[in-house]
Formats: structure tokens, sequence, C-alpha cells
């Protein structure tokens, strides 16, 4: 069996940055320990797995440990990919997934993922929390994610979590987020020459990502963590278009809109590679 598989960096515009997703085309559904053991060899935060069905493509994500129930930068990869290699005249896709069903629109040179929201809630900070991550949050909340909130942004940009305790704590993953720096930022910026994804000065805020326990310790970049910090910020800012970027590493940039029980998340891509896996 010969399945096309591709690699892209997304949330970004160049190579080497952003989050690196596996995208593999399918004929037909395979057993999930197969899809699995094709993750774990990838190697990457997510590998996708995209099949056709009668009303537009199945979608399936894989970390190297887990299935996950939605994934961002693999979908907005996957769409990439279909795009340019599959269905090059469409302008939407749509896709059925563990969330529901999800989409990809292209408008000049972003692409947009069309996300359920997954607004936060108060809750109880938990247990180790403060001490794995190496400072406390002014603000604890969560919906899938644990959302901790701070003040500042150069804390986000220097956090230097425990992983093996931040395991240990009770929830998938850990968000943590503040605003940026600098007054008005996020204004008149999209697409111009302002952009910088290593910085998070010219956006309206930040965030990093951590989920050691399903794999991930960081994640560059994490489209799905912004169906929660977008309905987040927009109610704390007032406003419902907002740009964000992501303080990792390779760092990266989306362009985001609060819709009510959706959340836009826009972004670019890089094709890093293309290849066949053979089984």
């Amino acid at each position: 069996m010969e399945i096309p598989f591709y690699q892209v960096d997304a949330f970004t515009s160049e190579v080497f940055r952003g989050n690196p997703a596996g995208v593999c085309l399918l004929d037909s559904r395979l057993e999930d320990s197969v899809l699995q053991s094709i993750a774990a060899e990838n190697n990457l935060s997510e590998t996708a797995f995209v099949v056709r069905n009668d009303t537009g493509f199945d979608l399936r994500w894989f970390t190297p440990e887990m299935e996950v129930d939605l994934c961002g930068h693999a979908t907005l990869a996957t769409g990439h990919v279909l795009f340019h290699h599959v269905e090059p005249t469409e302008e939407r896709l749509t896709f059925s997934s563990k969330s529901g069903e999800l989409a990809v629109e292209r408008r000049d040179d972003l692409l947009y993922l069309d996300f359920p929201t997954r607004a936060p809630a108060a809750c109880v900070r938990p247990d180790g929390l403060d001490q794995a991550l190496g400072a406390r949050a002014t603000e604890v909340l969560c919906s899938r994610d644990l959302l901790a909130v701070f003040d500042d942004e150069g804390v986000i940009r220097n956090m230097s979590p425990d992983f093996q305790a931040l395991s240990r704590v009770d929830c998938f993953a850990v968000i943590v987020t503040a605003p940026a720096a600098g007054e008005g930022a996020g204004e008149g910026v999209r697409g111009g020459a302002r952009v910088r994804e290593g910085g998070g000065e010219d956006c309206d805020f930040v965030s990093r990502f951590f989920a050691p326990g399903a794999g991930v310790p960081e994640d560059p970049v994490t489209g799905s963590a912004h169906c929660t910090l977008v309905p987040y910020w927009a109610e704390r800012l007032g406003r419902t278009e907002l740009h964000a970027r992501q303080l990792s590493a390779r760092g990266g940039e989306l362009f985001c809109a609060h819709r009510g029980e959706r959340v836009s998340i826009g972004g670019r891509c890089v094709e890093y590679l293309a290849g066949t896996i053979s089984l």
C-alpha cells in the first residue's frame, strides 16, 4: 500500500517556522492501530488522515501517542494540501470529524478554519499547576484545556515548565496566555510589513500550549487552543477581530474572529515535503 504524504508548516509564511503537520491522503479507511503507528513513526505533534466521503472528507488527527478530537494546524495543513493537489478549483472544503463539521476556506493568501467555539469557564485551580508552570496565573479557567491567564507577555515568553510535573496536572493540556506588549496592538497589521513571527508587540494577545500527557510537551502553534482563546479575548478586549501570536521557539501567527458559536482562525501554510508512505 502506498499513501501520499505531505509535511506542511502551518500558521507561518516561512519554512522551518509555524507548526509542522503530517497529512496522509487515504483511498479508504484504515485500522486505528495503523493510523497510530504512522503518527508515531512520523513523530510530529499531529498527523492528519483524510479520506473522501459523500459530501466532502472525513478527517482524523493523531499525536505520536493518541487520537485527539480537534486539531487546528493539521486541519489547516490538510486544506493546503487538498487545495494545491486535489481540489484546485474549490474555495471551501468541509470535513466530518469527532468535533462535528469543520471547514477550511481560502481567501487571497490566507486559509481560514471554521471551528466550534470552546469558551472557557471558571474552575478550581488544579493542584500543582503553579509549581509546574513556574509562575502563578492571575486567572484559571477551563474548557477542554486549562486556560492560565497572566498579565505580562514576558512571563509567557520566558516560561520554562516542568513537563513531568505538568503531565500530572488533571487536564488534557494547558494554554498560557497574556495581552501582547504595547497598546493598540493588532490594528492594521493583517498581511502588512509589521508582521514579525517571533514576537507579540504587533498583535492583541500571545499564548503557548503544553500537552505533555498527550506526548506533545509544547505544541509550536495550536489552532484548537484558539477556540478557547478567541472568545476569552474577544470579551475582554471588546472586539471580535483579533490578531494572535504563539510564542513557541518556532513561532506562529493567527488571524481570528469570534462568530458566536463558531470561531474563524486564519493563517498561512508552507509545504516542506511531499512523498509516499509504503506499507
